[in-house]
């Protein structure tokens, strides 16, 4: 299993917007130029994000996007469903008429288990917490985790 750009590129977008959560809108142009994602992407993730009302518009020379609610309520999970769809590791477990096997599947557990797994996990962080350990960085004025080498 392996996440697309449409959820990496999603959270760091999200994750721009909860770092400047008190400080108002931020275009995106600025959060291309920070994130080095391009306008025409970042204006792709932003149509899902806002008809699902993780995020807002804001007309005018200081517009901008910014988060509805506080970077502490929103999840990566939230993110990844919104714009993956959801993690599967196989087809089966979201919709089980694609497999006629379904009653005698050995391995349908596993796979059942290590969905859970991940969105456990990934209900259990929120862009507060991704936020927390960002420190400005000079080269192209984007951040990084602390934790990043």
């Amino acid at each position: 299993m392996k996440l697309s750009t449409k959820s990496r590129y999603g959270t760091r977008l999200m994750a721009e917007l909860a770092f400047h959560y008190d400080h108002g809108p931020v275009s995106v142009g600025e959060i291309s130029r920070r994130q080095d994602i391009s306008v025409k992407y970042l204006e792709q993730l932003i149509i899902p994000l806002k008809k699902a009302g993780l995020i807002k518009s804001t007309r005018g020379p200081k517009g901008g996007y910014s988060l509805t609610k506080n970077p502490n309520d929103i999840t990566i999970g939230e993110i990844v469903e919104i714009l993956e769809g959801g993690v599967e590791f196989s087809k089966c477990l979201r919709d089980p008429s694609r497999c006629d096997k379904i009653e005698v599947c050995a391995t349908r557990r596993v796979w059942e288990e290590a969905t859970e797994a991940v969105y456990e996990k990934l209900n259990s962080v929120t862009l507060s917490e991704i936020v927390k350990d960002i420190v400005p960085s000079e080269e192209k004025n984007t951040f990084m985790s602390s934790r990043c080498s």
